[in-house]
């Protein structure tokens, strides 16, 4: 597999929810490959904890949370 068939390889699977240290796991790469590459590929990587992880004593979306 070409780099730019891993990167694009990488970025729909991140984007579609996977974790980096998923993805290295995996593909039997180091997470800071994995992790270059999906910059590389101009992917905006998510906050550690994942897209939904909302601490408490927040207000989010008119609630408290």
């Amino acid at each position: 597999m070409s780099r730019l068939e891993l990167m694009e390889l990488l970025k729909s699977r991140y984007e579609s929810g996977e974790s980096i240290r998923t993805l290295s796991r995996e593909l039997g790469h180091s997470y800071g490959l994995v992790r270059d590459l999906l910059l590389e590929a101009g992917v905006r990587l998510r906050s550690r904890g994942g897209p939904n992880r909302v601490k408490k004593g927040h207000y989010v979306n008119g609630e408290w949370r």
